[in-house]
């Protein structure tokens, strides 16, 4: 993209901040363009937002149901998903599954919670618990 083509399109998801782009400027090189966003970048943010609020709903409901542990709201409510929660514990896929049943999650050590608590920003004791 040409540095005259950024777009600037004053994305209400960006806050009024702007961000950094790289684009080719006059002579061929590229060059950091700042940005007030685009209006497809600011539809595609709000329908993943969306998106994450309602698997953070639905999550709440079954968590407090019984049907899943408090692991599987934390992790939507912090935008994350089975993938990036596995990634940013270290842990495979299959655990963090297993770990979102309510009876495997009320036997899980201090250390493996922990783990979870660090990835997600929150204490063990948050994590524990529903809103």
């Amino acid at each position: 993209m040409k540095k005259k083509d950024v777009p600037q399109d004053q994305n209400a998801t960006l806050g009024g901040h702007r961000k950094a782009l790289y684009a080719v400027d006059d002579n061929g090189q590229y060059s950091v363009v700042p940005t007030t966003g685009w209006e497809v970048e600011e539809t595609v943010t709000t329908l993943a937002v969306e998106q994450y609020n309602e698997l953070t709903d639905d999550a709440l409901a079954r968590a407090k149901q019984g049907l899943t542990a408090p692991l599987e709201y934390h992790m939507f409510a912090k935008r994350l998903n089975l993938t990036t929660l596995a990634q940013a514990t270290g842990l495979f896929q299959w655990q963090v599954k297993r770990h979102s049943k309510p009876a495997v999650f009320k036997k899980l050590s201090t250390r493996v919670l922990q783990r979870y608590a660090d990835a997600l920003g929150i204490s063990v004791t948050e994590l524990q618990q529903l809103p």
